[in-house]
């Protein structure tokens, strides 16, 4: 039960480097969540910039 729990936090932390898929910025992001995600402010900060649309 407690994996169960611990894979569900991991997967809510890094819910913004899911969401950026493969875009150019998909690293960026990743080490914004991996060093800030454990602020609320820098996880928003994250899933935002992720959820944003490419630049072309």
């Amino acid at each position: 039960m407690e994996i169960l729990l611990i894979l569900v936090v991991l997967l809510i932390y890094f819910l913004p480097t899911i969401v950026v898929g493969k875009k150019t910025f998909a690293m960026q992001v990743f080490l914004l969540n991996l060093f800030l995600g454990w602020t609320f402010l820098g996880w928003v900060i994250a899933l935002v910039w992720a959820a944003k649309k490419e630049d072309r």
